[in-house]
């Protein structure tokens, strides 16, 4: 269930064995959720909460959770969705995006013009209230995580990492900021994004919070993290956007519980039990969904140091609108299995070429390397199973690559998971 992920210029995060001082290899991801479920965590988490601080002084009772399967690369914040398709080392996954566009589902809440930048009290003052801690509990473990409150119908975003440790039958319970509870049911779960949505009935006074654009970051923005790590609910922690769109990738892809995602990095504290929660701007708008950190401490538990990772806002809302609207979502799709270069070098290599699919109809081939995606270049193979899984079906896109030395470019209009299950 692990695989031993590379860490090129934009690092792949798959759950597997952390690495050790001395080895040679490099961080391991983990998922901040907390979701230390033993045995066989359902999708990965390697985020298990670090020991206790010396003098004893653990977090609140009973919330620390036993450590699931590690991730190779510790991404602290979601707990584990297996990462899409191809991990480097050749291994083949078909490309899926993740997405429809907005468009075509319903809209739960909207965007709102920026307003100006505030201070960070004020940002937390607004935001906190819309974060939601959640504890789950079922036949296939507990744990903890995060939640953001996306309307006033109770319905709450959150990882899919951080619900289905419950399993079928488990118990989510749902405590908000002013120390009120309430049960909670799935409405649907996104294994391939990392994305949830469950719902709470008959809760009054829900307050919302305020969409923003991933689209619209930069890298040396600041951000501010809230969420509920080592169940500490209400953590206010601040940082900057450090990159943006680094391929991160999670979980078991051969099991088919990963996720590949854009990554937003950020050096704002994200540790066990964030996962799921808010990743905002200066004017109180969500711009990501906290799911993963890196980390080099042994088994992965060594907490934040400095590399968090966000869900972009644009995959997750859409992805979160079609749960919400249909109990599924639907990814872009290219149609092809991927794999690494056998001498290491950038780019993602080409295997199977589906009949009929949108990579065929663009004329790629397999034994193509894809080097750029609309001019952003592919380290490996995660790079393009991240990028097209940005995207949503429908949508036009610009793949440079490589053939028998040669470079070229080819435009593709992707297709949709939904439509490969239907044929």
């Amino acid at each position: 269930m692990t695989e031993t992920p590379t860490f090129p210029s934009h690092p792949t995060y798959a759950p597997g064995p952390e690495s050790s001082p001395g080895s040679g290899q490099p961080p391991q991801p983990a998922f901040p959720h907390g979701w230390g479920v033993q045995p066989a965590p359902a999708p990965t988490d390697p985020w298990a909460p670090p020991p206790p601080p010396p003098g004893g002084g653990a977090p609140t009772p009973g919330r620390d959770r036993k450590p699931m399967r590690g991730v190779a690369l510790v991404l602290a914040v979601a707990a584990a969705a297996g990462l899409v398709g191809a991990a480097a080392g050749g291994v083949a996954g078909y490309l899926a995006a993740d997405n429809e566009t907005v468009s075509t589902v319903r809209t739960v809440t909207g965007s709102a013009p920026a307003p100006e930048a505030q201070s960070v009290t004020a940002v937390a003052e607004q935001v906190t209230p819309s974060v939601v801690s959640l504890k789950v509990s079922g036949p296939d473990g507990s744990g903890e995580g995060s939640g953001v409150v996306m309307d006033e119908e109770g319905h709450i975003l959150t990882n899919n990492h951080v619900v289905v440790g419950g399993g079928s039958g488990g118990e989510i319970i749902v405590t908000f900021s002013d120390g009120s509870t309430a049960d909670a049911t799935v409405v649907g779960t996104d294994p391939s994004t990392d994305i949830a949505v469950v719902k709470v009935n008959g809760v009054d006074n829900l307050q919302p919070i305020t969409f923003g654009s991933s689209a619209d970051l930069r890298v040396g923005d600041q951000v501010v993290a809230v969420g509920s790590p080592l169940g500490l609910e209400g953590t206010v922690t601040t940082g900057i956007v450090s990159a943006l769109g680094r391929p991160v990738s999670t979980g078991d892809q051969q099991s088919g519980d990963g996720a590949v995602f854009d990554g937003i990095q950020t050096d704002a504290a994200i540790n066990p039990g964030n996962s799921g929660g808010a990743l905002v701007d200066v004017s109180g708008r969500l711009v990501g969904i906290n799911t993963a950190i890196a980390s080099l401490g042994a088994g992965g538990q060594s907490g934040s140091i400095g590399l968090g990772f966000a869900i972009p806002v644009d995959l997750a809302h859409r992805i979160a609108q079609e749960l919400i609207s249909s109990g599924e979502a639907t990814h872009a799709r290219l149609g092809v299995s991927v794999g690494s270069q056998d001498d290491g070098a950038p780019g993602a290599v080409l295997g199977q070429v589906e009949a009929g699919s949108a990579a065929e109809q663009a004329g790629l081939q397999a034994g193509d390397v894809v080097t750029a995606v609309d001019g952003r270049v592919v380290e490996g193979p995660d790079g393009l199973v991240a990028a097209i899984r940005s995207m949503a079906p429908g949508e036009e896109v610009t793949l440079t690559y490589e053939r028998n030395g040669e470079t070229a470019t080819t435009t593709v209009t992707l297709g949709s998971d939904a439509d490969a299950q239907s044929s």
